[in-house]
């Protein structure tokens, strides 16, 4: 067997086992997110490095629910530079600083009914938990998708001393290990073939086609972005220029009332 089959093999392995234990606490989770777009709110989706490909995966996406809503960050988001401009010593830095996640939700003025999904391998990092404390602190739903056997066994950085899985009103364990990289190879002292992202974006994923379902046997209809590269690519742009109307709207509601950053 090469390398790349028991990649894909193991990657496999882990979204089954998350298929057969998170179940309900996905349905769980879509429950919350369906409240927040029932309810005229948004759901926030939020992750730092690589955990926040999984949180653009929410919206605007093929087959996606109108009323989830990315925070991307670009200081703490990209860090391919990784010298110069936004580079990696920068990204180091700033992501373990406490109070920044407390900024970045005055800016997208969050109100009552909202509800936030992280996504965080480690769980431990300060700008996370900031958000994760914020939310709480307000009375919204946090959803928290992270790996429990990592976070389990590295000490929080932030001053709540506790981390992501322990904060969450719901938790999604990936079940990824604490190195995250899967393969060994003989001569090698490190481990290649990370997991962390691709369960996650299947997380996001599930949580929003179960959100659809969910909204839908309430007997309210989602809103779904369409593929526009298909055979009916101009129904797609008028569904999907409703969505965005749909999202700008939500946006537009906002009451600009934050508190102070403390």
């Amino acid at each position: 067997m090469t390398i790349a089959q028991d990649y894909f093999d193991d990657v496999i392995a882990k979204i089954g086992a998350v298929r057969d234990t998170q179940a309900d606490r996905i349905e769980e989770a879509a429950r919350i997110c369906a409240d927040s777009i029932q309810g005229d709110g948004l759901v926030f989706t939020f992750g730092t490095g690589h955990g926040g490909f999984a949180a653009l995966e929410s919206f605007p996406r093929t087959g996606g629910v109108t009323g989830f809503r990315p925070i991307v960050e670009s200081s703490i988001a990209l860090m391919h530079h990784v010298l110069g401009d936004q580079g990696t010593a920068q990204y180091r830095f700033m992501h373990t600083q406490e109070g920044y996640g407390k900024a970045i939700l005055r800016s997208h003025q969050i109100k009552e009914g909202d509800s936030l999904i992280l996504f965080s391998h480690s769980g431990i990092n300060a700008v996370i938990l900031d958000m994760a404390v914020e939310f709480k602190e307000r009375g919204l739903k946090v959803i928290g998708v992270t790996s429990v056997p990592h976070s389990s066994q590295v000490a929080s950085r932030h001053s709540s001393g506790k981390r992501l899985y322990e904060i969450a009103d719901v938790t999604i364990d990936t079940g990824i290990p604490l190195e995250d990289a899967s393969q060994f190879i003989d001569g090698l002292e490190f481990p290649v073939g990370p997991t962390s992202t691709s369960i996650a974006v299947a997380v996001s994923h599930a949580i929003n086609a179960s959100t659809a379902a969910e909204l839908v046997s309430r007997g309210y209809e989602p809103m779904i972005m369409v593929n526009t590269n298909s055979n009916r690519t101009k129904l797609a742009h008028q569904q999907n220029d409703r969505n965005y109307e749909e999202l700008w709207r939500r946006l537009r509601d906002r009451d600009f009332s934050a508190p102070v950053v403390r």
